[in-house]
């Protein structure tokens, strides 16, 4: 019987397997170390988990009302960054996308600025605006667009390099232009992953808002922030378990949405 060929040369498996021990031993390293770290962090906190208890509960869910409006304002927050991050994205997008941009300096120069924009945590950005604008939603917002804006850049070029050019070359030669094979040969090809794309970030957005808060960037992390120092312990759970309730029902919400997208 004739031997059946291998799929992959004989180097290639080499470096498949190298790779593959390299890995899972500094896998088995940084778990040994990491659980040396660890055991004794576990036995300090099931030691503190009944004063954590006894201090944070029963929560004063009587200060829902009052905090609802900072809730609110951290929904908005989300919104406004997402809208005008997936606005400011269209071009950057098409820009970083190999197949459209075909000019390399202005491909590379794109990419590289995204990978600059996603480089600089959201947590920092705040950091830097609260300093720049003062407490309030403001710089929080602004965080959240550039934080926003590498994120989904980064998807939807990649989303716009996966598509199929046929209909495009087609378009092109038959005399369509630049902008008319963009909204008419690219558009209905990537507008579910794009709208997809936009509800997760969205989703993001109301976690990184409420982190932000915690800086000063407005919202309820602000409230959260201010009752934690006043060590107000069940209205920092109240407010703790609205936060959690409103994520549940917006993930929900958007997961119904992409799956009649998608």
């Amino acid at each position: 019987m004739n031997k059946v060929p291998s799929m992959y040369p004989t180097k290639t498996k080499a470096q498949v397997t190298i790779i593959f021990f390299a890995i899972l031993a500094f896998y088995l390293f940084s778990m040994y170390w990491t659980q040396q770290q660890m055991v004794g962090g576990f036995g300090n906190a099931f030691g503190n988990m009944k004063q954590v208890i006894e201090k944070f509960f029963p929560p004063n869910i009587s200060v829902v009302k009052a905090i609802w409006p900072a809730m609110a304002q951290t929904i908005q927050m989300a919104i406004i960054a997402t809208t005008i991050a997936a606005i400011l994205t269209v071009p950057l997008a098409l820009l970083s996308a190999q197949n459209i941009t075909t000019f390399k300096p202005l491909y590379l120069v794109s990419r590289t600025f995204l990978n600059i924009l996603r480089t600089i945590p959201d947590l920092v950005l705040a950091v830097i605006f609260v300093g720049l604008f003062g407490v309030g939603i403001f710089p929080g917002i602004l965080a959240l667009i550039i934080f926003s804006l590498g994120i989904l850049a980064k998807l939807i070029s990649e989303t716009i390099e996966a598509v199929d050019m046929d209909p495009l070359e087609a378009m092109r030669a038959s005399g369509g232009g630049k902008l008319q094979v963009i909204f008419y040969g690219l558009v209905p090809q990537i507008l579910p992953q794009v709208t997809s794309f936009i509800l997760y970030v969205f989703e993001i957005n109301i976690r990184a808002s409420v982190v932000l808060g915690l800086v000063g960037a407005g919202g309820i992390g602000l409230i959260l922030d201010r009752e934690l120092q006043f060590y107000n312990y069940p209205n920092a759970m109240a407010i703790i378990i609205l936060i959690f309730i409103v994520v549940i029902v917006i993930e929900y919400i958007s997961n119904k949405i992409r799956e009649a997208l998608i």
